[in-house]
């Protein structure tokens, strides 16, 4: 499988940059915030949204240099993400993000929602002095969509009358929106027409819900240690992704174990059984393959180049985590 890294070569030395200027952004006049946002951004993690934003940067102005703005953009982006993981792992009680520590298991509840809530009112700063009315609108937008995204999937833990629609409404909340907003949002710092940059924020929305559908088949597949967290936590907490959905259809007695929260011994191994002796998994990754698709097909009105390729690759990346 080739590395995410490697399909950002066109963009590697801004990532390089964004690295060493996302800590800087926060500034060292709060000492446990700056802590907190050392240790974020220092946990590493792929990157993949600053890097979307930055591909669309140069495939979008081809004859000339990204300008500073579009830089701004992929860190503001950045910011909005981390802040958005500090608060999930308060409320979903995680104790370990991409194998280290959370925020919350090292400086405490309250210093994690004070970081996150910090993180947001930095990035919302930066956002405003990009000077960009339509960029804020639209960066604003997906801050108020990730808070619908969690309330969402609060709302509607082991509620088995979820339905597939539900359930990739609260991912595009939780997900898709970052990257659709902010692909969106490069595209207007190059001026591009309207028409473009709506084709810029589709192919955001569809990268986007294929990579959280990727995700939530992982939870099912991949073993605790490539997850940094065991293996089918999500459908322990009660949150029912697309494979749960599906298989759900199949297998009443799943139905059953879900509404009773795994109440008795075994039930969860039980669920985790029927899922895998389910069409759920093979039918999440056609949904899957599906949004790839779209997200590549509303590429065609750009320009070849190194960047547009790696966004295609990107695509097919996301995939090939499955396998």
């Amino acid at each position: 499988m080739t590395p995410a890294t490697s399909l950002f070569s066109p963009v590697e030395a801004d990532l390089r940059t964004l690295a060493d200027n996302l800590i800087q952004l926060v500034g060292n006049d709060h000492p446990i915030l700056y802590a907190a946002a050392e240790h974020l951004f220092g946990a590493g993690g792929k990157r993949v949204r600053p890097a979307i934003v930055l591909l669309v940067s140069r495939a979008t102005m081809l004859q000339q240099d990204i300008t500073l703005r579009h830089r701004r953009l992929a860190e503001i982006t950045e910011m909005i993400h981390t802040a958005s993981l500090v608060h999930d792992d308060v409320v979903d009680e995680s104790e370990m993000r991409r194998g280290v520590p959370t925020v919350h298991s090292l400086f405490g509840n309250r210093i994690a929602i004070q970081a996150g809530d910090f993180l947001f009112a930095q990035a919302s700063w930066y956002l405003a002095n990009l000077d960009n009315l339509e960029v804020v609108k639209l960066l604003s937008e997906v801050i108020m969509d990730l808070a619908t995204g969690e309330i969402q999937q609060g709302l509607n833990r082991f509620d088995v009358g979820t339905s597939i629609e539900t359930y990739l409404k609260k991912t595009y909340c939780k997900t898709a929106t970052l990257f659709a907003n902010s692909s969106k949002a490069a595209g207007l710092l190059s001026d591009v027409e309207a028409e473009t940059a709506q084709h810029l924020y589709e192919y955001g929305r569809h990268f986007g819900l294929a990579f959280q559908i990727v995700d939530d088949i992982l939870d099912f597949t991949s073993s605790a240690d490539t997850l940094g967290k065991p293996a089918g936590s999500d459908l322990k907490d009660g949150h029912l992704t697309a494979p749960v959905l599906f298989a759900l259809e199949e297998k009443p007695y799943l139905e059953v174990l879900i509404k009773r929260k795994f109440g008795q011994e075994d039930d969860l191994e039980q669920a985790l059984a029927l899922i895998q002796d389910s069409l759920g998994i093979q039918r999440s990754r056609e949904l899957a393959a599906h949004h790839a698709k779209e997200a590549v097909q509303h590429l065609s009105i750009l320009l070849p180049s190194e960047s547009k390729q790696a966004m295609i690759d990107m695509t097919d990346y996301v995939l090939s985590r499955l396998y």
